[in-house]
């Protein structure tokens, strides 16, 4: 099973492959500099595989490697970063308290 993850800027989503099927989603908003990552969704099909992560993962390094700020909107995002805290760095330290992240 091979999993393929690619941002449809136009779709503002990013989406998981697995055999060319779509499998989930992470859907988000681009305001000012920041992406708004508004909600993620792995078809239940596919659950309990760990592709919410390596979805997220993806759509962080690609956040990253663009400057982008992280606003993280849905609870999955949230709960990741709090886990990989090498991504905190990404949500701007002003609004971390709002997210129920930590401040550093």
């Amino acid at each position: 099973m091979a999993s393929t993850v690619k941002n449809e800027p136009d779709h503002n989503r990013y989406v998981i492959l697995v055999d060319d099927i779509e499998a989930g989603e992470a859907a988000y908003r681009n305001h000012d500099g920041q992406t708004v990552i508004v909600h993620t969704e792995i078809s239940p099909k596919f659950g309990g595989q760990g592709l919410g992560s390596t979805l997220i993962r993806f759509a962080l390094d690609d956040l990253r490697s663009t400057g982008r700020e992280v606003l993280p909107q849905c609870p999955f995002v949230r709960t990741f970063i709090t886990k990989n805290p090498e991504y905190l760095d990404l949500v701007p330290a002003a609004s971390r308290q709002r997210f129920g992240l930590p401040a550093a």
